[in-house]
């Protein structure tokens, strides 16, 4: 057997079987659920096949539209909150003078390994209108204002959104730290001989270098935010109404409520090509060309 051959064998030997262990658990799902969004099936009885029914459906129903704009608005918050505050976070930490660097490394990652119902039981601690944290800060500041956080229709999914941001932000700070430490330290040395300031030099360089990180990151917080069903579950329960429902919740309320397991197939048909058209629109336009040092 020539090298060339013992190579491709190597490669067929290690891929392979991670291909179809791949294809078992995340292929095969996805498509027996688009498959099953042609029919209308409870989950027992057999299926009726009934076309592109349930899709037409979807788009009349209000559910649809709300959960649509919501994921939107989820994407947008875990975008801003996670990539800016994460960036700022991971430069700080960067910095070599600043004492305790361990520390809030630490610190800065411990929500990440919390319980997603703990967290969200911390935040409705937080969001309570009647002594929650945030209305007794303003109480003691003086202000009158005082919010309903997550019965509000208006501040309810922004509230939600805030809570999964903050929870997972450590992912972030994690993965733009460890791109910032993979800089080679000339260039900041070169840029300090010319007078650069410590923030002015990330701003050209660290911002710049980091923009394959960026891609990732934008990617993880876009369709986390589009397969947001956790927080919203737990905190308000798709409520009030249906005002904090996302696709997630929608399919599951389909399904696993209403026995219309076609409808809730639909439904995640339409999660799964959103979160595909968000990753190819990404990788098309952001960080096309890539960056060696």
């Amino acid at each position: 057997m020539t090298t060339r051959q013992k190579y491709n064998l190597a490669i067929i030997v290690f891929t392979v079987p991670t291909l179809l262990f791949f294809s078992l658990i995340v292929v095969y799902p996805i498509m027996q659920t688009f498959y099953r969004s042609f029919f209308d099936w409870d989950g027992l009885s057999p299926a009726t096949f009934i076309g592109f029914d349930n899709f037409t459906r979807l788009l009349d129903d209000d559910d649809f539209w709300v959960s649509l704009k919501n994921g939107l608005i989820f994407a947008f918050v875990l975008v801003i909150y996670q990539m800016l505050l994460g960036t700022v976070l991971a430069i700080s930490m960067s910095n070599k003078k600043l004492r305790g660097r361990k520390f809030f490394k630490t610190a800065y990652f411990v929500p990440v390994v919390l319980s997603g119902v703990v967290v969200s039981q911390l935040w409705i601690a937080i969001y309570n209108s009647d002594g929650g944290l945030i209305n007794s800060i303003f109480a003691a500041l003086g202000f009158g204002y005082q919010q309903g956080w997550l019965s509000d229709q208006h501040a309810s999914i922004w509230a939600v959104s805030f809570s999964n941001a903050w929870h997972y932000l450590g992912i972030h700070i994690v993965l733009i730290y460890a791109a910032i430490k993979s800089i080679p330290e000339q260039l900041y040395e070169a840029a300090k001989i010319d007078g650069a300031s410590f923030w002015r030099s990330h701003w050209k360089i660290t911002i710049p270098l980091l923009s394959e990180t960026y891609k990732f990151c934008l990617i993880i917080a876009i369709t986390g935010g589009l397969n947001a069903f956790q927080d919203m579950y737990v905190m308000t329960n798709g409520g009030p109404g249906n005002i904090t429902y996302t696709f997630t919740f929608m399919m599951y309320k389909a399904a696993f409520r209403s026995g219309e397991y076609g409808y809730g197939s639909a439904a995640a048909t339409v999660l799964v090509l959103e979160c595909l058209l968000f990753t190819i629109l990404i990788n098309r336009f952001i960080a096309r060309n890539k960056i060696s040092y």
